[in-house]
């Protein structure tokens, strides 16, 4: 009887087993191939990582039109000031450091103010082809050390190029009349972004080759963009005949109204001709600045210097440089470890993930967490390296809604 009793306690203990160990089984299993949402809820999942792909498109698109254009319009400005030979300021031609800065890094104790000079301005240069660098442009208003080239052609290529340029039907810097210049107001370095910030009396100075004229501002007014009587010789709308014959020595800034939109309107601002100074005699009162020592430095910073992202060129190289790197780190994380992700799921230590896009894109690098990682910020890298070098300005240059927002032309960088 005893030992009936204790083989029916083994039975249980073994069937207890055999039933502990496969609803173990069961539990792995089911860790491995259930919990998944049902494929409706997936489907909304992957619609949602498209939306917010999209919706990240459109922020770099932002960054893009707002900044780079910007940083392609610095290194083509500082490329053309390299170009030429312009003294600085205070020096003799021959002592031309080849830039137009006027403190070229080194301003020192022998830095003067140029003499404000008399009688009529001179006229410089008396002609420009499409594309030549015309002058410079100082706005103290806008910030120290705050400069921009102006190129002759104000189409959308040398605006995007360069931010400003000369009307080419008005006068040159110091002639009678009116010398017009359009610049963009957001985007490619924004040269007229602050245009509203300008009050009565603030300087507006205008640097050629030779000669410094500094202009001050007038006025402003808000017109349509078929009021070009704003940059006629006699800019007033109430003139019977706004080509007659000039009296002054004006300037004038139009750009795009509003800012951030679609421009409507065009924002005009006036200047007239203070005076006029030789580049030989040194810089502006307008443009200097004293240091803890007491000297004269040009208020300018080194207008030959670019910034960090616009000494980087062309993206290109980059972009590719990216891609050759995750390659052969993926090659060497594939052989040294293969996919520890995806064999995780296949042997259920992980559950069965749900269908993603991004998650697809995780398990297929190879590797350990920190290479996978790092292979994954490669591609993210060269993808929007991508999107900066080819894929934006394509959009921009041949999208209807985007190139009447951006007014962009494919140009060569």
């Amino acid at each position: 009887m005893k030992h009936s009793a204790n083989r029916a306690a083994n039975r249980n203990v073994r069937g207890g087993r055999r039933s502990s160990d496969d609803m173990t089984t069961r539990m792995t299993a089911g860790a491995a191939s259930g919990s998944r949402r049902n494929p409706v809820w997936q489907m909304i999942g992957i619609i949602a990582e498209i939306l917010i792909t999209m919706a990240v498109v459109c922020a770099l698109y932002i960054v893009w039109q707002m900044w780079w254009t910007g940083v392609i319009s610095e290194r083509t400005q500082v490329e053309t000031r390299e170009q030429v030979s312009w003294a600085t300021p205070g020096t003799s031609t021959a002592g031309s450091t080849g830039s137009t800065d006027g403190a070229a890094g080194n301003a020192d104790s022998t830095t003067t103010i140029a003499k404000a000079q008399s009688g009529d301005a001179p006229v410089q240069p008396s002609s420009a082809s499409y594309g030549d660098l015309v002058a410079e442009v100082y706005i103290p208003r806008f910030g120290e050390g705050w400069q921009r080239n102006i190129v002759e052609g104000t189409d959308a290529e040398q605006l995007a190029r360069h931010g400003l340029g000369h009307y080419q039907s008005t006068q040159m810097p110091g002639e009678i009349g009116n010398f017009a210049i359009a610049g963009h107001r957001s985007g490619y370095g924004e040269p007229l972004g602050d245009i509203d910030k300008l009050q009565t009396g603030d300087p507006i100075i205008i640097r050629t080759q030779d000669y410094w004229y500094v202009y001050t501002y007038t006025k402003y007014q808000i017109v349509v963009p078929t009021d070009v009587w704003v940059v006629a010789p006699n800019p007033t709308p109430d003139s019977s005949d706004p080509n007659a014959k000039p009296t002054k020595r004006m300037i004038t800034l139009t750009t795009c109204e509003p800012k951030y939109t679609t421009a409507t309107h065009r924002w005009i601002a006036w200047g007239e001709l203070k005076y006029w100074a030789k580049v030989s005699d040194g810089i502006p009162q307008e443009l200097a600045s004293t240091d803890s020592a007491g000297k004269i430095r040009f208020a300018s910073t080194n207008t030959t210097t670019m910034s960090l992202p616009a000494r980087l060129g062309s993206l290109t190289p980059y972009v590719f440089g990216s891609l050759v790197i995750w390659a052969v780190l993926a090659i060497a994380a594939a052989v040294a470890w293969q996919w520890p992700l995806i064999a995780d799921i296949r042997s259920g230590r992980r559950r069965r993930p749900d269908a993603s896009i991004y998650g697809l894109l995780w398990r297929l690098q190879p590797g350990i967490l920190p290479i996978r990682v790092v292979l994954t910020v490669l591609l993210a890298a060269a993808a929007v390296g991508a999107l900066f070098q080819w894929t934006f300005p394509w959009a921009a240059a041949n999208i209807p809604m985007l190139q009447q927002m951006s007014n962009y032309v494919a140009v060569q960088q």
